[in-house]
């Protein structure tokens, strides 16, 4: 499968999954298109041209020839220089490695992560929370994100791959949508009663079993085993943590329980004086489970071998 063909693959899978439905998704890409449409001719060049069928800024080839014949990917959830050395050794040892896919973005998919937050403004408001309220909460959040990233060294991977001749490209947001739509729905059709029903499914699942055995399993970090679930929601796309307020707005619209990556300290607290009750289930695990639901759909017409590293582990699922 050529480079071009397999990015155009996995933005589709995660349109296919994101929570916001297709037409949403859809609004998002026609918006771009009419933003590219009123730019002079002189600001064109300076477009990501990508935008217009990726409504994922945090998912994107970063180097290498889009006709590239790929069959053998180095995949993780971090490939930062060190992994792109760990590639280029591994390829003068007569290892064939045509790709390095990373989870976590690098280069322009980096400096735009904070683009894709806002698509968790349409997911609390899929929970009650009015919609001009969760706006106000990201856009303040959003800034926030935005001016931390600035100083960073955004291309710093980006250049070793390019240099040793590596094709890399980053999937994100794209890989996040798929681990919350598979955990939404398990808890839909399961309706675990109690928080230690949760930890039970995850635990049931083999990336989250691997974490166990490296001894970072799915933790309850709000409430207790015995905590009724009620409302159950699964925080676990759109970039990166949200807005600590949204906890609060979570717990005024009925949600009681919590299903996330990772939580920050400060979240945590918001969490606990909402009595919002807060299941971690690990953050490299599901990175690793979003890949690998992505990937399932990438490959049902063509298989790719797999050099896993970073924390990731490639499980295939049958259909």
């Amino acid at each position: 499968m050529k480079l071009e063909e397999l990015y155009r693959r996995v933005v589709q899978a995660g349109i296919a999954n994101d929570l916001r439905g297709a037409a949403a998704v859809a609004a998002v890409l026609e918006e771009e298109k009419a933003r590219f449409d009123k730019l002079p001719d002189g600001e064109r060049a300076d477009f990501d041209p990508d935008r217009l069928f990726n409504p994922f800024s945090d998912t994107r080839v970063l180097t290498g020839d889009p006709e590239t014949e790929v069959r053998t990917v180095i995949a993780g959830i971090d490939m930062d220089v060190a992994e792109i050395l760990l590639a280029h050794l591994l390829k003068k040892d007569g290892r064939n490695i045509d790709l390095v896919i990373a989870h976590h973005p690098q280069g322009r998919a980096l400096s735009r992560l904070y683009d894709v937050m806002r698509l968790q403004a349409d997911l609390l408001a899929s929970c009650g929370v009015t919609l001009s309220v969760a706006e106000k909460l990201m856009d303040k959040r959003i800034d926030e994100v935005e001016r931390r990233l600035m100083p960073a060294n955004h291309n710093r991977t980006v250049d070793a791959a390019r240099l040793l001749g590596l094709p890399l490209m980053c999937i994100h947001t794209a890989a996040d949508n798929c681990v919350t739509h598979f955990l939404t729905r398990l808890f839909e059709r399961e309706k675990p009663a109690k928080l230690k029903d949760v930890l039970g499914l995850l635990k049931a699942i083999p990336e989250y079993r691997r974490a166990v055995s490296i001894q970072v399993p799915p933790k309850i970090v709000s409430g207790s085993e015995d905590s009724r679930c009620g409302v159950l929601f699964v925080d676990m796309t759109g970039g990166t943590e949200g807005s600590k307020e949204s906890l609060e707005k979570f717990a005024a619209v009925g949600v009681s329980t919590l299903v996330g990556m990772h939580i920050s300290e400060d979240h945590l607290e918001t969490a606990k004086k909402a009595n919002v009750n807060v299941v971690i289930a690990g953050h490299i695990a599901s990175d690793s489970l979003g890949l690998n639901l992505l990937f399932d759909e990438v490959e049902q017409e063509e298989k790719f071998e797999f050099v896993c590293t970073s924390g990731f582990e490639r499980v295939r699922r049958a259909g």
